[in-house]
């Protein structure tokens, strides 16, 4: 029983029971482990028969015999087939415990490692239903779309594929001044209207995010390195980037623009001077990409690039009249720019409003042309028919003659249509009742398939989750045997196994030959038995015949009656002693299983758990009189 009770207290360790180290076997299960061990069985195989249960045993004795008899109760719902009770777990015999929690340990759930992986219900199933789909088109290779059949039209779709053709897109920002806000708001687009053709949006999505990431990822090596090493905050850092880029952008503008006139605010001569290829300063300078990528990399200092351009101010305006006339025209070309704009803002407003009665004007004058082109068609087909009514009108009988052979000429050719239709639709209706017939018969065997492909898959994930479930037993076993003595060889073991099983089957052996016995002896019986009773149903009738006058014969007669009588009294009491002397075998047998199961220690339990009641009792009646 070593090894059952090691098997045992291993399956009650992994159902959640704290089993300490040094429990070897059943004999050694106090009572709180047994009640605790029965209630972590009974919540894995029946949650709502162990859910009310407590795994402690409480402190009070009227607490542990409820528990107890609720467990009993619980265990006889769940099947168990033994006599069962509140003793079976406070005062248990160790082949009374043994009995249950084998019971208990054979019901446990056997998936129950696996049931944790994968969330149940519906969730589960279509989380499984979705692995299948992702499995099933992964397996299956790319097809071109003129070569799909129509399951891989199903999985791969139908339509052709489209460039990588991209276009910009504005995407609405949080933050920036109201206008703006009110831009995004109202005004701007939606996303997806945006592109010209609805095929480039994906692409122009996929671009816009990309680049959006790619600048948040150099923002954060920018950040990472020259930014924490400048000690500002991330704002400011910024601002200051910002700064030196608009500084070298407006450098060689200020170098090459020569010195503005006294004017107007804008004049067009000092425009073309200044930016054309005749000025003064020259067109300006056409660098290469290099030279580009060497001005905006290497950085200035902002402080050096403020002091060189006010140095060049100062040399091209040396005197403070000039500085104040070049204030005074800044002021006035602010000023007229202002007002102009104001003027374009007006102009833009006047005309947005000339566009929407425009297009009012230009929707009612749409919806009069067609009405009027419906009418005219109306009137048009109205015309034709009174016109060639009125051509026939001067030659009525011969036209009316005319249209009466039309008519019967039209009349015999729907006859013959109607004959050559049902010509051609009888072969035509049968094969279609053919195809129909072949359509069904496919969509049958499709189906059967299809269910057959279903049981399969099913079988093939029973079979892998069996699998998965005996490769994790195939570890746990692993690592018991690397834990277990390396002393002990195998040979030790098989051994004893051999002998076990050489020692079951001679006492088979031996069962078998007094059941043998048994048998051959009970035959006997029963035939002596029969013949015993046809010998006195024999030697009954022919006394019974002579007994009537003979007094002889009367008293063996009744001597013989006697007789019989005795000897069925004396079986029935030899088969009387066989049973009491069973019944002292199975008392002198479960004397002898109490007397190994140590009764005297659970006597001083139960008399102490007796004594404590008594003391509970007296205190619960002593409560009320307070």
């Amino acid at each position: 029983m070593e090894e059952v009770d090691k098997i045992l207290i291993h399956s009650l360790r992994q159902a959640g029971t704290a089993v300490p180290p040094e429990v070897q076997s059943v004999r050694d299960l106090t009572p709180e482990l047994v009640v605790e061990a029965a209630v972590r069985c009974l919540r894995a195989v029946n949650p709502t028969l162990g859910a009310p249960l407590s795994p402690l045993l409480p402190p009070g004795i009227s607490a542990r015999f409820r528990l107890a008899s609720d467990l009993a109760a619980a265990c006889q719902e769940l099947g168990f087939g033994g006599d069962v009770g509140y003793q079976t777990f406070l005062y248990s015999s160790e082949h009374d415990t043994r009995r249950l929690l084998l019971f208990l340990v054979e019901k446990l759930p056997r998936d129950e490692s696996e049931s944790g992986t994968e969330p149940p219900g519906k969730s589960g199933a279509l989380l499984r239903a979705i692995g299948a789909r992702i499995r099933e088109q992964l397996g299956m290779p790319w097809v071109p779309p003129l070569c799909r059949t129509p399951r891989l039209q199903r999985l791969q779709g139908t339509s052709c594929l489209h460039p990588f053709t991209t276009c910009p897109l504005v995407l609405p920002q949080s933050g920036g001044p109201p206008e703006l806000q009110e831009y995004y708001g109202g005004a701007a687009p939606p996303v997806p209207a945006q592109p010209p053709l609805c095929t480039r949006t994906p692409p122009a999505l996929l671009e816009t995010h990309m680049a959006q990431l790619s600048a948040c990822h150099d923002w954060e090596a920018e950040w990472g390195g020259p930014g924490l090493a400048s000690r500002l905050p991330p704002q400011e850092y910024a601002g200051r980037k910002r700064l030196r880029a608009r500084l070298r952008a407006l450098e060689p503008l200020r170098q090459a623009c020569p010195p503005r006139p006294p004017g107007p605010p804008l004049d067009p001569a000092w425009l073309q001077e200044a930016f054309g290829a005749g000025g003064a300063g020259g067109a300006l300078p056409k660098g290469s990409r290099f030279t580009r990528t060497q001005h905006l990399t290497h950085e200035q200092d902002p402080q050096i690039l403020l002091q060189q351009i006010q140095a060049a101010a100062e040399t091209q305006h040396p005197s403070k009249g000039a500085e104040e006339d070049a204030g005074a025209r800044q002021a006035s070309e602010e000023a007229a720019l202002e007002q102009t704009l104001a003027q374009l803002d007006a102009a833009i407003e006047g005309c947005r409003g000339e566009m929407r009665d425009a297009q009012l004007s230009l929707t009612q004058a749409e919806a009069e042309v067609q009405q009027g082109r419906l009418a005219l068609g109306g009137r048009e087909d109205a015309l034709r028919l009174k016109a060639q009514a009125i051509e026939l009108l001067p030659d009525a009988q011969s036209n009316m003659a005319k249209l009466q052979l039309v008519v019967e000429a039209s009349g015999r050719r729907i006859v013959s249509l109607a004959g050559q239709w049902e010509r051609h639709r009888g072969p035509l209706l049968a094969q279609y009742r053919h195809l129909r017939a072949l359509r069904d018969s496919a969509q049958l065997e499709s189906s059967r398939r299809l269910s057959e492909i279903r049981t399969l898959h099913e079988r093939s994930r029973s079979a892998a989750d069996e699998a998965r479930r005996k490769e994790e037993l195939y570890k746990t076993l692993v690592a018991e045997l690397e834990a277990l003595p390396r002393d002990i060889s195998r040979a030790v073991y098989t051994q004893r196994i051999l002998e076990i099983v050489g020692n079951i089957r001679k006492q088979k052996e031996e069962i078998s030959k007094i059941l043998v016995d048994t048998r051959a002896l009970q035959k006997e019986i029963n035939s002596l038995v029969g013949k015993l009773e046809r010998t006195f149903s024999v030697t009954d009738e022919l006394l019974f015949k002579d007994a009537k006058r003979d007094e002889v014969v009367r008293k063996a007669y009744k001597y013989l009656a006697a007789l019989h009588e005795n000897c069925a009294q004396l079986i029935r009491t030899i088969e009387d002693t066989g049973t009491i002397q069973r019944e002292i075998r199975d008392l002198e047998e479960q004397i002898e299983a109490e007397t190994s199961s140590k009764p005297p220690a659970s006597l001083e339990r139960i008399l102490s758990d007796c004594r404590a009641l008594r003391e509970e009792n007296a205190a619960l009646a002593a409560r009320p009189r307070r």
